[in-house]
């Protein structure tokens, strides 16, 4: 009797203290010794997320791909924290064997979003964490900043379909800065930048379209240097504003003109689109799958490139908010 009764108050107070909640979080994921080591000496990290590796390409160029981007934020001074749910536990940086686990798993890998991430480790699956997932996970252990190519966006027709991608919700509530080139244009990028709760463009006024440097809109502000980035996420978290923070990068010039090319494919697919009358959920499968047919796989190494600048970008960001918080 006495052990039911401690039982259901300990249920009522995880439901009444987010502090409590969190404490018992904190021992449901697994943080690696490297990270977890970063983490408590004040050292720079960086969140990576796993669904590029499960869903984004085939093995091995997926494994190749994700040990690059690993490498490319440890050149400059920061440490990785590639995030996934291995066997419905969470893991806050993977080591090199379940790193190649993931890769070999691929698409068999549930693409996990922050709505799957009770059910996943519920019922003990894998999961690779898209953008929502990973903010959730890099908060929960103090990760500040996340690297990825694009994150989802306001689909065209939102207003009546309503198909709003989780990745939006997560940055209104979750104060993580994540490092991206933007949205595709498949999306509606006028209504994503008016959802977004704040963003920022790097280095440039216009808002980036993933594969182009400018998408027609102007970004609501601009920051010019890691260190200036840093003082925005400092100042944000210092002002208690509990939101994420988007820091939109242009694609690298030496990629423009290939982006130019898929652009320019994504404009083919919408019209075909049109023409064959394909909408609501099925829009998005069918424009991917024409632009990557149109491209002849151009579109994936485009992709390849913005996240290895993103997670570059991103390092610097961390290493530079590292050194204002001593």
């Amino acid at each position: 009797m006495a052990s039911s009764t401690l039982s259901r108050i300990e249920k009522i107070r995880d439901h009444i203290s987010p502090s409590y909640s969190e404490m018992k979080a904190a021992r449901i994921i697994k943080i690696s010794p490297e990270v977890s080591e970063a983490l408590s000496a004040g050292a720079p990290v960086v969140a990576l997320e796993s669904t590029i590796i499960s869903h984004g390409m085939p093995y091995p160029q997926n494994l190749e791909t994700a040990k690059q981007v690993e490498a490319i934020v440890r050149k400059n001074g920061a440490i990785p924290a590639t995030i996934a749910i291995l066997d419905g536990v969470p893991c806050i940086g993977l080591s090199p064997e379940e790193l190649m686990s993931l890769a070999i798993l691929g698409r068999k890998a549930r693409k996990t979003a922050r709505r799957d991430i009770a059910y996943v480790v519920a019922s003990k699956q894998t999961g690779a964490t898209t953008v929502s997932a990973t903010m959730f996970f890099a908060s929960k252990v103090g990760i500040q900043i996340f690297a990825t190519g694009g994150i989802g966006g306001v689909h065209r027709h939102g207003e009546r379909t309503m198909d709003i991608s989780s990745d939006l919700v997560e940055l209104g509530r979750t104060p993580v800065a994540v490092v991206s080139a933007g949205v595709k244009s498949i999306l509606d990028i006028p209504r994503t930048l008016e959802y977004l709760e704040y963003v920022s463009a790097y280095q440039t006024n216009h808002f980036p379209a993933f594969f182009t440097e400018k998408s027609g809109c102007n970004a609501p502000s601009r920051v010019d240097s890691p260190e200036e980035c840093a003082r925005l996420i400092d100042m944000s978290a210092n002002l208690g504003l509990r939101s994420g923070i988007l820091i939109a990068v242009p694609i690298p010039s030496e990629h423009s003109a290939s982006g130019n090319i898929i652009e320019s494919a994504i404009q083919v697919a919408l019209k075909d689109a049109r023409e064959q009358k394909v909408t609501g959920s099925a829009e998005t499968p069918f424009l991917l799958a024409r632009v990557n047919e149109l491209t002849g796989g151009t579109s994936l190494a485009a992709n390849i490139a913005l996240v290895k600048n993103n997670a570059q970008l991103a390092a610097q960001i961390a290493v530079s908010l590292s050194q204002l918080l001593k």
